[in-house]
């Protein structure tokens, strides 16, 4: 469950790899980005689910091969497709919603390749606790927007965490592996 925050800051860094020859900033879509994850249901299957609210901008510096990602994910936007499950994942035996409403991704973009960003390096503030992510970004391309007529990124990134060291360990006691495996589509669109 926790794999959505990071997903979150992932789509953020990998729509920052935008071409141009000074800091260009972007503001993530929030109609066009979900973060996705799976969440191992006691050995026996996966269980998947998304953020539905998240927002955040990036700074890319496409020639100077640098960049930032700052990322913030509304946690009681979980949404596994069963209105019961995401109750309870906004309550005091995971997320605890009304006292941790959100989670927050900070980190640089690094290993540049022809202006675009291969890894996003940062860390994740998630339930009081913070701790290291990279995520790698598998896709990136940047284009005109049709309707904006300002340049549109998009990105693929993916990445893995163990949900146990942000106090998540829902299931440990019965067997459920702790890693998350997130799964990030994101969309930004450079700002005027």
């Amino acid at each position: 469950m926790t794999r959505i925050s990071v997903p979150s800051a992932l789509c953020m860094a990998l729509l920052s790899g935008a071409a141009s020859a000074a800091p260009v900033s972007y503001t993530i879509d929030p109609s066009h980005t979900y973060p996705s994850f799976e969440a191992d249901h006691m050995g026996i299957s996966y269980w998947r689910g998304k953020l539905n609210a998240s927002e955040g901008k990036v700074v890319l510096d496409k020639v100077a091969g640098k960049g930032s990602v700052e990322v913030t994910i509304n946690l009681a936007s979980i949404d596994f497709g069963q209105d019961k499950l995401n109750e309870w994942a906004r309550g005091k035996d995971l997320f605890d919603t009304t006292k941790y409403p959100k989670a927050t991704y900070k980190g640089r973009l690094e290993q540049f390749a022809n202006g675009v960003p291969a890894k996003l390096v940062g860390e994740l503030d998630l339930h009081g606790v913070t701790q290291p992510l990279t995520l790698t970004i598998d896709r990136f391309k940047c284009i005109p927007h049709p309707l904006y007529k300002r340049e549109l990124c998009g990105a693929d990134a993916v990445g893995t965490f163990d949900r146990a060291k942000f106090g998540l360990d829902a299931g440990k006691d019965y067997g459920f592996d702790m890693s998350v495996a997130l799964r990030i589509q994101v969309e930004a669109l450079r700002d005027e």
